[in-house]
């Protein structure tokens, strides 16, 4: 081999390491305490500031905002905790309570908890950042899907079946898994209904659909608020930024969700700044 194709063969290996992920190794977990997972963008991106609310400015969810503060405290505290699905109505702060959740369990002395965020879209390939994360045992991750669901044609959820609970390796004791659906099975009923009516042995056929869902060993279900929760959320956010309250803030609350079909934590939200703006205050 000529000197020529040596220096070549030289520049493709360093362009090639220029491009290649960090090793695992090399991650300063002391970033951040939150990532995004973005497998085809080189791995783990830190968020130093999350887009989050308060735990206290979550109304109408006192049951299960405490079943999910306890039990993430206890796996913060090396303690056995259970994967966490959240399910039910739209808008009832599922995700912000895991996000406020993560927040509140970090007020504390000790190394954090570390969030990371993996899209829908990229669940098969969670093997590989449990990988990852299995090697740094020295910390705790909580790994979190937000609207998980699953379609017809999909056949990831049976990978994520095998990391949560049935798999060789399993779930690392440093992980846990937290995933917000609208959906209870995580399939939408359609295509449940579909496999019991077109399937051989209807049973199996719907069993493996819905037992992804069993691997969850803690389901915390959110419902449609009634109006005094509404008006609770409301309250909370007009007295937490400042805004005037009363009967006004409750009479054009009331009229702000029939515009809108319906009550909600993320209606209430949406209604703040409107009514903020409105009324002329920043939202700092």
């Amino acid at each position: 081999m000529d000197n020529d194709q040596t220096q070549l063969l030289a520049r493709i290996a360093a362009a090639l390491e220029r491009l290649s992920p960090p090793p695992a190794a090399a991650l300063d977990w002391a970033k951040a305490d939150a990532y995004v997972w973005q497998p085809d963008n080189g791995g783990l991106t830190p968020v130093p500031n999350v887009s989050r609310v308060g735990i206290a400015l979550l109304k109408g969810i006192d049951r299960v905002r405490d079943l999910l503060v306890e039990n993430t405290q206890r796996f913060a505290d090396g303690l056995p905790a259970n994967n966490t699905l959240l399910w039910g109505a739209r808008g009832m702060g599922k995700s912000s309570l895991v996000k406020a959740t993560h927040a509140g369990i970090n007020n504390r002395p000790l190394p954090p908890l570390i969030l990371i965020e993996i899209h829908r879209e990229d669940i098969a390939t969670l093997p590989a950042l449990l990988h990852i994360l299995r090697k740094a045992s020295e910390r705790r991750f909580i790994v979190f899907c937000d609207d998980l669901s699953f379609d017809a044609a999909d056949q990831s959820y049976k990978s994520l079946k095998a990391v949560l609970d049935g798999g060789i390796e399993g779930r690392p004791g440093n992980v846990i898994f937290y995933a917000t659906s609208n959906r209870r099975h995580l399939m939408p009923r359609d295509m449940i209904e579909n496999e019991r009516s077109t399937a051989i042995n209807p049973s199996e056929a719907v069993e493996e659909k819905v037992s992804l869902s069993d691997r969850f060993g803690l389901w915390l279900g959110f419902h449609n608020c009634s109006q005094d929760d509404y008006l609770a959320m409301c309250a909370a956010y007009a007295a937490h930024f400042g805004l005037p309250g009363g009967e006004a803030l409750n009479a054009a609350a009331i009229e702000w969700s029939a515009t809108r079909g319906g009550r909600s934590g993320r209606v209430a939200w949406q209604f703040i700044q409107d009514y903020a703006g409105r009324n002329g205050h920043a939202l700092a």
